[in-house]
């Protein structure tokens, strides 16, 4: 859950109080192997860490160095809606043992991995969690001149690969917009050193919205290049991975920022000016192509390029696989880049929501509308949440009619298994025999009224 990065919290069912004991599975391979070599005289060993985390503890860890750092408590009823845990998982859950290997120590000493257990060592755990999985990030860098479809081909390639679409303008408003409600909800009496991390945040805003007021709207570099990098360091895209949408646009913003593939777009400009003509209007004045302002970041594009310090030929240096697709030829973009990239190296069963688009081959990250898209999230949200209201209410109607048509089941079934007793029972005429031997208890109140009874139906059987 934390991994899929679906959830803005991830639940803790109960009260998250519950003590569970862990243990690293190299740290109990050396037990078992250390028991085999040695061969201690006690017969029963409990191989636990020294750890005695709670589930809140453990889940807390796992939301903080992989999903979204926040948990929220819930109600333990709520695990039987979740469709992805079984009945086994969920008793699991419910483990409480507080547990301490005291002879483990003496006997088989072994040299520990993970010995302070799973929540101090959890970044080596994540580490080798993605390893051994293969789930490595892919970071992707899609270039090229403007009208060139690079927002079509990033959508395509997140779509086939699992990964987050990053666009400029967007990462710089959900910047601004999480600044603001972190300043909105700072604690004025803080002690120091959340005080000093508020005020950071405070400057950190102003910064931007200053500069951005100064520059028309756009950032400085340093400033774009820190809120990019920030954004790229977030658990999404370190997880699962990214693709950049028309970003970096410089040398001096490329060194900043390290890539695994780089796909650049490219075409003639007689291609992309009949591209643009073709637009119907709204989307010419939507991306800001009418013909003056296209042809000026046209050209400055193309000056870009012949300089000696480009951004592709510092992108090669650093040995980083770069490779052009010009897409006038007619061959699909994406097939090429699946040829390059290879297979994805994500969970299948996993869906990112991509962040929309103008579905046309002359997108750019730049002219995005953002109060339309702010809107259009909003509505896209409330409909999630009435859906996943909606399932929730279904998954429980569905275990609760499954629950009983069980419990049903195995009153019959019992009843079946007990014909053979009654019938015996009463054929062989043993219940009116008890029957008197009680009464016979009864009357002779003995010391251990078994022992009576067990003679008495003796006697008289």
């Amino acid at each position: 859950m934390s991994w899929l990065g679906q959830e803005k919290t991830i639940p803790v069912f109960g009260d998250g109080t519950n003590i569970v004991p862990t243990i690293h599975i190299n740290d109990l391979a050396s037990v078992i192997q250390k028991i085999i070599e040695v061969q201690p005289k006690p017969y029963y060993l409990l191989a636990v860490d020294c750890s005695n985390n709670t589930m809140e503890d453990i889940v807390k860890a796992i939301a903080v160095a992989l999903g979204p750092g926040t948990i929220q408590k819930k109600p333990f009823e709520e695990a039987f809606l979740e469709q992805d845990l079984s009945l086994m998982e969920i008793d699991l859950m419910r483990i409480n043992l507080l547990m301490e290997a005291a002879h483990l120590k003496e006997l088989v000493p072994i040299r520990w991995l993970c010995e302070s257990g799973l929540v101090e060592n959890i970044e080596l755990v994540v580490e080798e969690y993605r390893q051994t999985r293969g789930l490595l990030p892919i970071r992707i860098c899609v270039l090229g001149p403007p009208a060139v479809g690079k927002s079509t081909v990033c959508q395509q390639i997140c779509g086939h690969y699992k990964l987050h679409h990053i666009r400029l303008r967007k990462t710089v408003a959900e910047t601004i917009s999480h600044l603001e409600h972190t300043v909105r909800n700072m604690n004025s009496e803080a002690e120091n050193e959340e005080s000093t991390a508020a005020t950071e945040t405070q400057e950190l805003l102003n910064s931007l919205k200053d500069n951005m007021e100064q520059n028309g709207g756009m950032l400085d570099d340093h400033l774009l290049v820190k809120v990019m990098v920030d954004k790229l360091m977030s658990n999404p895209c370190k997880n699962q991975g990214y693709v950049l949408d028309g970003f970096p646009k410089t040398y001096e913003q490329a060194k900043e920022l390290l890539h695994e593939f780089v796909v650049c777009l490219d075409a003639s400009d007689d291609f992309l000016r009949d591209l643009v003509i073709n637009l119907p209007e709204k989307l010419v004045q939507e991306h800001k192509y009418e013909q003056d302002n296209f042809l000026k970041n046209l050209s400055k594009y193309r000056e870009s390029n012949v300089e000696e310090e480009t951004l592709l030929k510092y992108l090669e240096e650093l040995d980083i696989t770069c490779f052009l697709i010009d897409v006038s030829s007619g061959e699909t973009p994406m097939d090429q880049i699946r040829d390059r990239v290879g297979r994805p190296r994500n969970y299948d069963s996993m869906e990112v929501q991509e962040e929309g688009g103008v579905q046309a081959d002359s997108q750019d990250e730049e002219e995005e509308d953002e109060d339309d898209e702010e809107e259009e999230d909003e509505e896209e949200l409330g409909r999630k949440e009435a859906e996943d209201a909606r399932k929730r209410s279904e998954r429980w109607e569905k275990w609760s009619k499954s629950f009983e048509e069980k419990r049903q089941w195995e009153v019959q079934q019992l009843e079946v298994l007990s014909v053979p007793m009654k019938k015996y029972l009463m054929d062989t005429n043993i219940m009116a025999t008890i029957s008197q031997g009680l009464i016979a208890c009864g009357a002779a109140w003995p010391d251990d009224p078994l022992d009576f009874l067990a003679e008495y139906l003796m006697k008289n059987s």
